[in-house]
């Protein structure tokens, strides 16, 4: 499989290459593709960033990128997140394995800011968030991008600036608006198949899309997609660098040598699995709209969307503290998990994720200058989590290995009203449009309970769960039973060692301690069910209004003004303004800006969620509890009830259209205070476990480590966009698009506002630990029916830190010092050949990252946070799953 299936797709390159002679008549006939000169991108029709009346992007205030159907279809990616972020450089995200819910829902990030501090449109309406809330950093709950299929989209409008005034909650960072399909005619299907250069990750699309006519004025546009992703490994076995060496183990004990896979670089017998997660999908979207006798327009659109992904959590391997400990069973024998697992274990990790909506509508004119739009929505997303091969330790033998520890579900509704008037109004170069409305909307988040074995608390939380000894160490009535009946018991060892005077006699008298005292971990191992006193529902309502005004002043000035009164049911009221305006130099030549203010309410999972999840800080596996800010535990670490984020948006920018070339600049500045994100992990000390019993928590005894989300900064961000275009048009040789998008972004810490929950390393992390530059430069020529496409991505340098010496006694700074160490920068290179076969067909051969590029390898020595078999950090932007080659064939109809 590994040779065939590249030599397959190597193969089909020859056969397009002969094609090429073969087809040289063809060729002189058929259909000329089109390129969009750089003129007429600037005078696409936007409906993003402004609530008044559609604007060009050239005669926007803000910027805006606008990604048509033709540029969504060139990219090869089957995730909508990644077609983003290969065509938008301020757009990031990554591929998080053994991450818990964010191995399913990935995390992404608009200049440098969380996904849900940049508001998500469909068709210009709130989409609903994912139900997933990120464990640790920024806690992230946006929408889950993935689940828009992109054979769905007609455009994909990005607004680069903030927004709260115009559209409310979330719009710090920006806007997203995708623009369904909305043709009454036409079909299209698209297969795509591919593999990464190591040969594994096969990747298959079948996506169709239809338009059909309803009735004689409306119209329904269906778009079907499925996905199957095979896994990839970029481990290594787990070796001298971690707690346990597989190659030492195997030659120590070599009756158990063939329990093990040879392992290595890249294999995928290793014992534990670095890379992408073996996924699945299906997504679905509607669009439809029929317009009535009276010039009214009805329109909807829903979507379905069913995905399913499984991967590795860290390898628990044989005498850690899972599989080693023997427990004393109820007839006296012993036990311990490694006669289950002789070669340890490795947890896997299920998670399927349902998602969909529907939004209805009618919209219409009350008179030529008065225009409104009625509109009701519900979302919901639910991930329902399952855990194969591990065990409930508390359990003991009964326990079994496979274990359904809840769900997750987020919902939404809402009904809006929105309006736009023209009025003339004497000395203004174009009538003042007056936009105004409403919207009312509830918010709900629920955790359902898992299965009773994920959660509860067996016998062997206690020690001597059957009652064999006695307070004073003796033996019961029950103990001597089980010892006439052959059992080792002995109550009188009780003791291992307290006073450290060595490691064969204990105080007791005796070696060891004998199993009946051993206390295990509680709940499935690797994610603990959500218990009953730990799920429920959490929901709340608010309601908005908002009013603003735009107008060209003059020829040359437009100016526009937006304000948003906000009233929350958990967190009261909040007012939010902008102030944003063009000014036309020349007729080729812009200048624009804006100022505005922005808020985002924490959401109610972010509120709400709870997690125990094993974590390994400095590779070491620590069992970590994530608690709400008004949990017990959390109030007694000092935590205060959450607050919304607050921001202050500026930006100035200019814009050039040049014949076939066009540049926009743009700055911007961007000051959030009393930023969400986690606090440090909390070591456990006595008192806080006294705490955690208190509080019902399950495991409580086993539980190393607490945090909890706060307000915990205010930050600044700045930076600068640019994107240059330009067309070359050679005459009979053909046409060449050049496009060069570039962002630069900086952030820094400016007030720490939770004393000693956040620590320096937080900081430089936070403010280092990503690159600050991304650039694509895209080529793209076309002749006859060719098209020939290259590009180049570049991830600037960064910087991730460490602290092994703990905190200071001013509970901040590093007593040691951070250990840092940069990445260096990635150039990663894309190249792709069509073919119009005629009007109708097209094939298509790519690869990405062709020269197999690979990011930078942490020296485990220095931070030590590529342990367990890790290769790269499982975080990084960059790609790191090497390069992938592709065939993609397109049949309209």
């Amino acid at each position: 499989m590994k040779i065939s299936f590249r030599t397959y797709l190597m193969s089909g390159v020859f056969l397009a290459a002969g094609s090429l002679t073969a087809t040289a008549q063809e060729i002189a006939v058929a259909q000329e593709l089109a390129v969009t000169d750089s003129v007429s991108v600037q005078q696409t029709i936007t409906v993003t960033g402004s609530r008044g009346k559609p604007r060009t992007v050239a005669d926007s205030a803000v910027p805006i990128d606008v990604l048509d159907e033709a540029t969504i279809k060139d990219v090869s990616f089957t995730d909508t997140n990644d077609v983003l972020k290969t065509l938008v450089p301020s757009y990031t995200i990554g591929r998080e394995p053994i991450s818990d819910g964010s191995t399913f829902v990935r995390p992404a990030a608009l200049r440098g800011l969380s996904s849900d501090k940049t508001l998500v449109l469909v068709n210009s309406k709130r989409r609903h968030r994912a139900a997933l809330v990120s464990i640790g950093g920024s806690g992230t709950q946006g929408p889950d991008v993935a689940t828009i299929p992109a054979s769905a989209l007609k455009t994909v409008e990005i607004l680069r600036d903030g927004a709260a005034a115009q559209y409310g909650s979330d719009a710090i960072a920006g806007v997203i608006n995708f623009i369904l399909k909305d043709s009454a005619e036409g079909a299209e299907i698209t297969v795509q198949g591919g593999q990464y250069f190591e040969g594994d990750g096969e990747d298959l699309l079948i996506a169709g899309n239809i338009g059909l006519p309803l009735g004689e004025n409306g119209f329904i546009n269906i778009s079907l997609e499925g996905t199957s992703a095979q896994p990839t490994s970029r481990g290594k076995q787990w070796d001298e660098t971690t707690s346990f060496d597989v190659d030492a183990f195997v030659a120590a004990n070599p009756d158990k040598a063939y329990l093990y896979g040879p392992g290595g670089d890249y294999d995928s017998s290793n014992v534990q699995i670095w890379g992408q997660p073996e996924s699945e999908a299906f997504r679905s979207f509607v669009n439809m709209g029929y317009t009535l006798p009276g010039g009214q327009e009805l329109y909807a659109f829903a979507n379905y969307s069913n995905s399913s992904a499984d991967g590795d959590f860290n390898f628990r391997f044989p005498g850690n503290s899972v599989n080693g400990p023997l427990i004393r069973t109820q007839d006296g024998s012993t036990y311990k998990f490694d006669s289950l697992f002789p070669a340890g274990f490795t947890p896997r990790f299920f998670g399927n994720v349902v998602d969909y909506s529907t939004t209805g509508g009618i919209r219409g004119e009350f008179t030529p200058d008065f225009t409104y739009d009625f509109s009701a929505r519900y979302g919901k997303n639910q991930i329902n989590y399952k855990l194969a091969n591990t065990v409930n330790p508390s359990l003991g033998d009964s326990s079994p290995t496979v274990f359904h520890p809840g769900d997750l579900i987020s919902d939404e509704v809402a009904v809006a009203a929105d309006f736009v008037y023209s009025y003339e109004m004497g000395g203004f170069a174009s009538p003042v449009d007056f936009s105004f409305g409403a919207e009312w909307r509830d918010e709900g988040y629920e955790a359902v309970a898992g299965d009773e074995a994920s959660y509860i608390a067996g016998p062997y939380a206690l020690a001597d769960p059957w009652g064999f000894c006695t307070d004073t160490y003796a033996t019961t009535a029950a103990g001597a039973a089980v010892i006439t009946n052959g059992s080792t018991l002995n109550c009188a060892n009780y003791d291992t060692d307290t006073d450290g005077s060595g490691p064969d006699i204990d105080e007791d008298g005796f070696a060891g301690k004998d199993p009946v005292y051993t206390v295990n971990g509680v709940g499935s191992n690797g994610f603990p069910g959500y218990s009953p006193d730990y799920s429920g529902s959490l929901n709340r309502d608010s309601y908005g209004v908002y009013a603003g005004a735009s107008a060209d002043l003059t020829d040359a000035l437009f100016v526009e003004v937006a304000g948003r009164f906000e009233n929350y049911s958990d967190f009261g009221e909040t007012t939010n303004g902008k102030i944003a305006a063009r000014w036309s130099v020349t007729p080729n030549i812009n200048i624009r800006g804006s100022v505005g203010t922005g808020f985002r309410a924490p959401t109610p999972g972010q509120l709400a969620t709870t997690n125990v999840s094993t974590r390994f800080p400095a590779g070491e596996p620590v069992a970590s509890g994530l608690f709400p800010a008004s949990n017990p535990v959390s109030q007694f670490l000092g935590a205060e009830e959450l607050k919304p984020e607050k921001s202050t948006n500026y930006s100035l920018g200019a814009t050039g259209a040049f014949g076939p070339l066009s540049v926009t600049l743009d700055l911007y500045k961007i000051d959030i205070s009393d930023q969400f994100y986690a606090s440090r992990s909390i070591t456990v000390t006595n008192e806080i476990r006294d705490q955690l019993i208190a509080a019902a928590v399950p495991g409580a005894d086993t539980i190393g480590a607490v945090q909890f989300f706060q307000n915990a900064f205010d930050s600044s961000t700045e930076g600068v966009d640019l994107v240059v275009t330009y067309l070359a048009d050679w005459g009979a040789t053909g046409t060449t698009a050049f496009t060069l998008s570039s962002n630069y972004n900086t952030f820094s810490v400016e007030k720490i506002n939770i004393d000693d929950l956040f620590l320096e390393e937080d900081v430089y992390d936070f403010e280092n630990g990503t690159p600050n530059f991304r650039t694509t430069f895209t080529v793209s020529h076309s002749i006859g029916a060719y098209t020939f496409l290259g590009r180049a991505n570049y991830y600037g340098e960064y910087s991730p830190s460490q602290c092994f010496t703990g905190a200071a006694a001013d509970g901040y700074s590093c007593p040691g010092g951070l250990i840092t160490e940069d990445s260096g920068s990635e150039i990663l290179f894309d190249l792709e050949a069509s073919y119009a076969y005629d009007d109708t067909t097209k094939f298509t051969i790519g690869a990405r990252n062709i020269t197999n590029e690979y990011p930078y390898e942490p020296d485990y020595n220095n931070l030590r946070e590529t342990g367990n078999g890790r290769i790269y950090r499982s975080d990084s932007i960059v790609d790191w799953q090497g390069g992938f080659v592709y065939l993609k064939a397109t049949k309209s109809f």
